[in-house]
Protein backbone atom coordinates (compact mmCIF):
# COMPACT_ATOMS: atom_id res chain seq x y z
CA UNK A 1 0.00 0.00 0.00
CA UNK A 2 1.45 3.30 -0.91
CA UNK A 3 2.34 5.58 1.67
CA UNK A 4 1.42 8.76 0.00
CA UNK A 5 -1.88 10.92 -0.19
CA UNK A 6 -4.67 9.30 -2.59
CA UNK A 7 -4.60 11.93 -4.38
CA UNK A 8 -1.09 14.43 -5.12
CA UNK A 9 0.34 16.39 -7.70
CA UNK A 10 4.11 15.13 -8.02
CA UNK A 11 7.12 17.56 -8.61
CA UNK A 12 9.93 16.84 -10.69
CA UNK A 13 12.74 18.58 -10.11
CA UNK A 14 15.09 16.97 -13.03
CA UNK A 15 12.97 18.06 -15.34
CA UNK A 16 12.89 21.85 -14.04
CA UNK A 17 16.34 21.33 -14.66
CA UNK A 18 16.43 20.16 -18.10
CA UNK A 19 13.94 23.31 -19.22
CA UNK A 20 16.10 25.87 -17.39
CA UNK A 21 19.51 24.63 -19.26
CA UNK A 22 17.43 24.37 -22.47
CA UNK A 23 16.43 28.16 -21.98
CA UNK A 24 20.04 28.85 -20.81
CA UNK A 25 21.94 27.47 -23.54
CA UNK A 26 19.62 28.86 -26.35
CA UNK A 27 20.87 32.53 -24.82
CA UNK A 28 23.74 34.50 -25.76
CA UNK A 29 26.53 34.54 -22.72
CA UNK A 30 25.67 37.31 -20.29
CA UNK A 31 21.95 37.32 -20.72
CA UNK A 32 20.21 36.47 -17.68
CA UNK A 33 17.65 34.48 -16.55
CA UNK A 34 14.35 35.88 -14.57
CA UNK A 35 12.62 32.80 -13.46
CA UNK A 36 8.88 33.30 -12.67
CA UNK A 37 7.27 31.54 -9.55
CA UNK A 38 4.33 33.19 -9.21
CA UNK A 39 1.03 31.87 -8.62
CA UNK A 40 2.87 28.42 -6.28
CA UNK A 41 5.43 28.69 -9.53
CA UNK A 42 2.44 28.44 -11.72
CA UNK A 43 0.48 25.55 -9.78
CA UNK A 44 3.26 23.25 -8.62
CA UNK A 45 5.43 24.45 -5.52
CA UNK A 46 7.12 27.73 -5.56
CA UNK A 47 9.89 27.09 -2.41
CA UNK A 48 11.27 23.77 -3.63
CA UNK A 49 10.95 25.02 -7.46
CA UNK A 50 12.75 28.33 -6.30
CA UNK A 51 14.96 26.41 -4.25
CA UNK A 52 16.30 24.12 -6.96
CA UNK A 53 16.13 27.20 -9.25
CA UNK A 54 19.09 29.10 -6.91
CA UNK A 55 20.67 25.65 -6.66
CA UNK A 56 21.16 26.42 -10.68
CA UNK A 57 22.35 29.84 -11.13
CA UNK A 58 19.23 31.34 -11.70
CA UNK A 59 19.75 35.36 -11.85
CA UNK A 60 16.57 36.76 -10.68
CA UNK A 61 13.05 35.06 -9.31
CA UNK A 62 9.56 37.51 -9.38
CA UNK A 63 6.41 36.84 -8.00
CA UNK A 64 3.00 38.93 -8.21
CA UNK A 65 2.46 39.55 -4.93
CA UNK A 66 4.61 40.22 -1.96
CA UNK A 67 2.80 37.64 0.17
CA UNK A 68 4.22 35.05 -2.32
CA UNK A 69 7.82 36.31 -1.99
CA UNK A 70 7.75 35.73 1.85
CA UNK A 71 7.61 32.44 2.09
CA UNK A 72 10.41 32.30 -0.41
CA UNK A 73 12.70 34.36 2.39
CA UNK A 74 11.43 32.66 5.10
CA UNK A 75 12.68 29.18 3.54
CA UNK A 76 16.03 30.77 2.83
CA UNK A 77 16.29 31.93 -0.75
CA UNK A 78 18.45 34.60 -0.87
CA UNK A 79 18.13 35.62 -4.76
CA UNK A 80 16.80 38.58 -6.16
CA UNK A 81 13.54 38.87 -5.81
CA UNK A 82 11.56 41.30 -8.21
CA UNK A 83 7.87 41.64 -7.15
CA UNK A 84 5.74 42.32 -10.08
CA UNK A 85 2.56 44.18 -8.84
CA UNK A 86 2.96 45.23 -5.23
CA UNK A 87 0.68 47.22 -3.35
CA UNK A 88 1.71 50.75 -1.75
CA UNK A 89 1.22 49.02 2.11
CA UNK A 90 3.40 46.62 1.26
CA UNK A 91 6.50 48.77 1.03
CA UNK A 92 7.22 47.76 4.58
CA UNK A 93 7.74 43.86 3.10
CA UNK A 94 9.92 44.90 0.78
CA UNK A 95 12.25 46.52 2.92
CA UNK A 96 11.93 43.71 5.75
CA UNK A 97 12.15 40.75 3.34
CA UNK A 98 15.00 42.56 0.88
CA UNK A 99 12.30 42.39 -1.98
CA UNK A 100 12.80 44.61 -5.23
CA UNK A 101 8.80 46.10 -6.50
CA UNK A 102 8.22 47.55 -9.66
CA UNK A 103 6.61 50.83 -9.44
CA UNK A 104 4.24 51.09 -12.94
CA UNK A 105 2.44 54.41 -11.72
CA UNK A 106 3.27 57.60 -10.63
CA UNK A 107 1.03 57.28 -7.83
CA UNK A 108 2.80 54.07 -6.34
CA UNK A 109 6.33 55.66 -6.96
CA UNK A 110 5.85 58.79 -5.08
CA UNK A 111 4.30 57.11 -1.97
CA UNK A 112 7.18 54.40 -1.98
CA UNK A 113 10.00 57.37 -2.53
CA UNK A 114 7.99 58.91 0.44
CA UNK A 115 8.19 56.14 2.36
CA UNK A 116 12.07 55.38 1.78
CA UNK A 117 12.22 59.26 2.72
CA UNK A 118 10.35 59.00 5.76
CA UNK A 119 12.85 56.08 6.88
CA UNK A 120 15.63 57.31 5.58
CA UNK A 121 16.12 54.89 3.33
CA UNK A 122 18.76 55.03 0.66
CA UNK A 123 19.55 53.39 -2.78
CA UNK A 124 16.61 51.13 -2.47
CA UNK A 125 16.39 48.31 -5.70
CA UNK A 126 12.90 49.05 -7.67
CA UNK A 127 12.00 48.27 -11.64
CA UNK A 128 10.48 50.58 -13.53
CA UNK A 129 7.34 48.72 -15.73
CA UNK A 130 6.94 50.42 -19.10
CA UNK A 131 3.53 50.00 -20.97
CA UNK A 132 4.09 49.48 -24.71
CA UNK A 133 0.96 47.79 -25.72
CA UNK A 134 -0.57 45.41 -23.29
CA UNK A 135 -2.60 48.44 -21.10
CA UNK A 136 -2.17 46.06 -18.10
CA UNK A 137 0.44 47.94 -15.69
CA UNK A 138 3.18 50.30 -16.66
CA UNK A 139 4.15 54.26 -17.00
CA UNK A 140 3.60 55.25 -20.50
CA UNK A 141 6.51 55.65 -23.02
CA UNK A 142 5.97 59.24 -23.15
CA UNK A 143 6.54 59.14 -18.91
CA UNK A 144 10.34 58.73 -19.36
CA UNK A 145 11.40 61.82 -18.44
CA UNK A 146 8.80 63.02 -15.99
CA UNK A 147 9.95 59.46 -14.25
CA UNK A 148 13.47 60.77 -14.45
CA UNK A 149 12.70 64.18 -12.55
CA UNK A 150 10.69 62.70 -9.91
CA UNK A 151 13.67 59.59 -9.34
CA UNK A 152 16.29 62.81 -9.38
CA UNK A 153 14.18 65.27 -7.08
CA UNK A 154 15.29 62.79 -4.09
CA UNK A 155 18.43 60.06 -5.58
CA UNK A 156 16.98 57.44 -3.31
CA UNK A 157 16.68 54.51 -5.37
CA UNK A 158 18.09 52.53 -7.20
CA UNK A 159 16.91 52.00 -10.36
CA UNK A 160 17.87 47.68 -11.10
CA UNK A 161 15.68 47.22 -14.11
CA UNK A 162 13.30 48.92 -16.99
CA UNK A 163 10.93 46.76 -18.57
CA UNK A 164 8.21 46.09 -20.22
CA UNK A 165 6.19 42.77 -21.60
CA UNK A 166 5.14 41.95 -24.87
CA UNK A 167 1.54 41.14 -25.94
CA UNK A 168 1.78 38.28 -28.49
CA UNK A 169 5.04 37.68 -29.03
CA UNK A 170 3.71 33.56 -29.68
CA UNK A 171 1.07 35.09 -32.75
CA UNK A 172 2.87 35.15 -35.82
CA UNK A 173 -0.01 37.63 -37.39
CA UNK A 174 1.28 40.31 -34.61
CA UNK A 175 4.46 40.39 -35.63
CA UNK A 176 4.38 44.22 -36.91
CA UNK A 177 2.82 44.71 -33.28
CA UNK A 178 5.39 42.94 -31.44
CA UNK A 179 8.39 44.53 -33.50
CA UNK A 180 6.47 47.74 -32.74
CA UNK A 181 6.32 47.50 -28.76
CA UNK A 182 10.37 46.75 -29.43
CA UNK A 183 11.09 49.62 -30.93
CA UNK A 184 8.94 52.42 -28.37
CA UNK A 185 10.47 50.50 -25.46
CA UNK A 186 13.72 51.39 -26.87
CA UNK A 187 12.47 55.13 -27.62
CA UNK A 188 12.91 54.90 -23.50
CA UNK A 189 15.88 53.22 -23.52
CA UNK A 190 17.58 56.23 -25.37
CA UNK A 191 15.92 58.66 -23.08
CA UNK A 192 17.17 57.11 -20.28
CA UNK A 193 20.56 56.64 -21.65
CA UNK A 194 20.88 60.35 -22.45
CA UNK A 195 19.88 61.53 -19.03
CA UNK A 196 22.60 59.14 -17.89
CA UNK A 197 20.84 56.27 -16.85
CA UNK A 198 22.34 53.11 -18.33
CA UNK A 199 23.53 50.36 -16.31
CA UNK A 200 20.61 48.99 -15.56
CA UNK A 201 18.68 45.61 -16.67
CA UNK A 202 16.75 45.75 -19.82
CA UNK A 203 14.50 42.55 -20.11
CA UNK A 204 11.16 42.40 -22.36
CA UNK A 205 10.66 38.60 -23.35
CA UNK A 206 8.25 36.43 -21.90
CA UNK A 207 8.75 32.86 -22.67
CA UNK A 208 7.46 33.58 -26.34
CA UNK A 209 9.27 36.34 -26.68
CA UNK A 210 12.54 34.63 -26.15
CA UNK A 211 11.92 31.23 -28.34
CA UNK A 212 10.49 33.86 -31.00
CA UNK A 213 12.45 37.20 -30.86
CA UNK A 214 16.26 36.82 -30.06
CA UNK A 215 16.91 40.59 -30.83
CA UNK A 216 14.76 41.33 -28.13
CA UNK A 217 16.42 39.67 -25.22
CA UNK A 218 18.18 42.57 -24.37
CA UNK A 219 20.25 41.74 -20.85
CA UNK A 220 17.33 39.42 -19.51
CA UNK A 221 14.69 37.29 -20.39
CA UNK A 222 11.87 36.34 -18.14
CA UNK A 223 10.59 32.51 -18.20
CA UNK A 224 7.06 31.88 -16.90
CA UNK A 225 5.77 28.76 -18.41
CA UNK A 226 8.12 27.50 -20.08
CA UNK A 227 10.17 26.56 -17.18
CA UNK A 228 7.16 24.10 -16.36
CA UNK A 229 7.14 22.80 -20.09
CA UNK A 230 5.23 24.59 -22.01
CA UNK A 231 5.77 26.79 -24.88
CA UNK A 232 2.91 27.72 -27.37
CA UNK A 233 4.12 26.25 -30.26
CA UNK A 234 4.90 22.47 -30.20
CA UNK A 235 8.20 22.73 -31.91
CA UNK A 236 8.93 24.22 -28.64
CA UNK A 237 7.56 22.18 -26.14
CA UNK A 238 8.55 18.95 -27.51
CA UNK A 239 12.04 20.29 -26.58
CA UNK A 240 10.85 21.02 -23.04
CA UNK A 241 9.84 18.69 -20.28
CA UNK A 242 6.95 18.35 -17.75
CA UNK A 243 7.14 19.38 -14.71
CA UNK A 244 3.89 18.45 -12.10
CA UNK A 245 2.08 15.39 -12.58
CA UNK A 246 -1.21 15.27 -10.99
CA UNK A 247 -2.70 11.71 -9.92
CA UNK A 248 -5.32 10.17 -7.67
CA UNK A 249 -6.84 6.60 -7.00
CA UNK A 250 -10.18 4.71 -7.59
CA UNK A 251 -12.04 4.96 -4.27
CA UNK A 252 -15.43 3.00 -5.39
CA UNK A 253 -16.40 1.58 -8.40
CA UNK A 254 -20.23 1.40 -8.69
CA UNK A 255 -22.57 -0.81 -11.19
CA UNK A 256 -25.06 1.48 -12.32
CA UNK A 257 -28.14 -0.26 -14.24
CA UNK A 258 -30.10 1.18 -17.10
CA UNK A 259 -32.06 3.96 -16.41
CA UNK A 260 -30.23 4.81 -13.22
CA UNK A 261 -28.14 7.91 -12.80
CA UNK A 262 -25.14 9.59 -11.64
CA UNK A 263 -24.13 12.74 -9.83
CA UNK A 264 -26.33 16.02 -8.84
CA UNK A 265 -28.76 16.79 -10.91
CA UNK A 266 -29.17 13.75 -12.30
CA UNK A 267 -26.37 14.55 -15.12
CA UNK A 268 -25.84 11.28 -16.52
CA UNK A 269 -27.94 8.40 -16.98
CA UNK A 270 -27.09 5.20 -18.14
CA UNK A 271 -28.81 3.93 -21.29
CA UNK A 272 -27.71 0.40 -20.38
CA UNK A 273 -25.41 -1.40 -17.51
CA UNK A 274 -22.55 0.45 -16.93
CA UNK A 275 -19.40 0.40 -14.22
CA UNK A 276 -18.41 3.64 -12.89
CA UNK A 277 -15.23 4.88 -10.99
CA UNK A 278 -15.13 7.51 -8.13
CA UNK A 279 -12.89 9.41 -8.10
CA UNK A 280 -11.44 11.23 -4.97
CA UNK A 281 -11.18 14.90 -6.21
CA UNK A 282 -13.18 18.17 -7.24
CA UNK A 283 -14.05 21.14 -7.85
CA UNK A 284 -12.18 21.80 -4.37
CA UNK A 285 -8.92 20.20 -6.09
CA UNK A 286 -9.51 22.46 -9.50
CA UNK A 287 -11.27 20.19 -11.30
CA UNK A 288 -14.05 22.17 -13.16
CA UNK A 289 -17.34 21.48 -13.48
CA UNK A 290 -16.65 22.21 -17.28
CA UNK A 291 -15.11 19.30 -17.17
CA UNK A 292 -17.97 16.93 -16.69
CA UNK A 293 -20.73 15.38 -19.27
CA UNK A 294 -18.09 13.43 -20.77
CA UNK A 295 -15.99 16.93 -21.54
CA UNK A 296 -12.87 15.24 -20.66
CA UNK A 297 -11.50 12.30 -19.26
CA UNK A 298 -8.92 10.46 -16.81
CA UNK A 299 -6.38 8.01 -17.59
CA UNK A 300 -7.02 4.64 -16.00
CA UNK A 301 -4.60 1.65 -16.68
CA UNK A 302 -3.74 2.48 -20.14
CA UNK A 303 -7.17 3.50 -21.30
CA UNK A 304 -9.58 7.16 -21.17
CA UNK A 305 -12.40 7.41 -18.76
CA UNK A 306 -14.97 10.16 -19.70
CA UNK A 307 -16.22 11.94 -17.01
CA UNK A 308 -20.01 11.16 -16.12
CA UNK A 309 -22.60 13.85 -15.11
CA UNK A 310 -21.22 16.80 -12.50
CA UNK A 311 -17.90 16.64 -11.26
CA UNK A 312 -18.78 16.82 -7.32
CA UNK A 313 -17.03 19.55 -4.98
CA UNK A 314 -14.73 16.74 -3.43
CA UNK A 315 -15.51 13.70 -6.23
CA UNK A 316 -15.77 13.11 -9.86
CA UNK A 317 -17.16 9.95 -11.32
CA UNK A 318 -15.68 8.31 -14.84
CA UNK A 319 -17.37 5.54 -16.82
CA UNK A 320 -14.60 2.26 -16.46
CA UNK A 321 -17.47 0.03 -18.67
CA UNK A 322 -14.24 -1.32 -20.55
CA UNK A 323 -11.69 -0.58 -18.15
CA UNK A 324 -10.00 -3.37 -16.28
CA UNK A 325 -9.63 -1.84 -12.89
CA UNK A 326 -10.38 -2.04 -9.23
CA UNK A 327 -10.77 0.07 -6.28
CA UNK A 328 -7.46 1.71 -5.20
CA UNK A 329 -6.17 1.84 -8.79
CA UNK A 330 -3.89 4.68 -9.61
CA UNK A 331 -5.50 7.13 -11.77
CA UNK A 332 -3.65 9.44 -14.13
CA UNK A 333 -5.37 13.52 -14.45
CA UNK A 334 -2.32 14.70 -16.65
CA UNK A 335 1.34 13.44 -16.73
CA UNK A 336 2.38 14.52 -19.66
CA UNK A 337 2.18 18.40 -22.07
CA UNK A 338 0.20 16.57 -24.37
CA UNK A 339 -2.36 15.25 -21.16
CA UNK A 340 -2.55 18.98 -20.27
CA UNK A 341 -2.93 20.66 -24.06
CA UNK A 342 -6.02 17.75 -24.87
CA UNK A 343 -7.82 18.85 -21.32
CA UNK A 344 -6.93 22.67 -21.99
CA UNK A 345 -8.49 22.50 -25.68
CA UNK A 346 -10.99 20.30 -24.63
CA UNK A 347 -12.60 23.20 -22.55
CA UNK A 348 -11.03 25.90 -24.46
CA UNK A 349 -8.74 27.23 -21.81
CA UNK A 350 -4.98 27.19 -21.97
CA UNK A 351 -2.54 25.12 -20.31
CA UNK A 352 -2.33 27.62 -17.52
CA UNK A 353 -5.04 27.67 -16.46
CA UNK A 354 -4.93 23.86 -15.76
CA UNK A 355 -1.98 24.41 -14.21
CA UNK A 356 -2.35 27.11 -11.67
CA UNK A 357 -6.07 26.11 -10.62
CA UNK A 358 -4.58 22.93 -8.98
CA UNK A 359 -5.88 23.81 -5.87
CA UNK A 360 -3.31 23.99 -2.56
CA UNK A 361 -5.94 21.33 -0.78
CA UNK A 362 -3.89 18.79 -2.97
CA UNK A 363 -0.17 17.81 -1.81
CA UNK A 364 2.75 18.78 -3.92
CA UNK A 365 4.95 15.69 -2.83
CA UNK A 366 8.67 16.39 -5.22
CA UNK A 367 9.01 13.34 -7.37
CA UNK A 368 12.22 11.82 -5.49
CA UNK A 369 10.36 11.79 -1.76
CA UNK A 370 7.67 8.84 -3.35
CA UNK A 371 8.52 5.69 -2.68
Amino acid sequence: MPNHPATFLEINLDALKHNYHFFRNILNPGVKILAVVKAFAYGHEAVAVAKKLAELGVDYLAVAFVREAIPLRKAGVQTPILVLHPQVHEVKDCVAYNLEPNLYSFRILKDFIAYFKKESIQDFPVHLKINTGLNRLGFKVEDAESILDLIEEEQLINIKSVFSHLVASEDPAEKEFTQQQIADYQKVLDVFSKRGYGSFIKHMCNTSGTLNYPEAHFDMVRIGIGMYGYANETKWTNKLKNVGSLYSIISQIHEIQKGETVGYNRGFMANKKIRTATIPLGHADGIPRSWGQGANAFLINGKKALILGNVCMDMTMVDVTDIECKEGDQVILFDSQNDVIELAHNTQTISYEILTAISQRVPRIIKKDIP
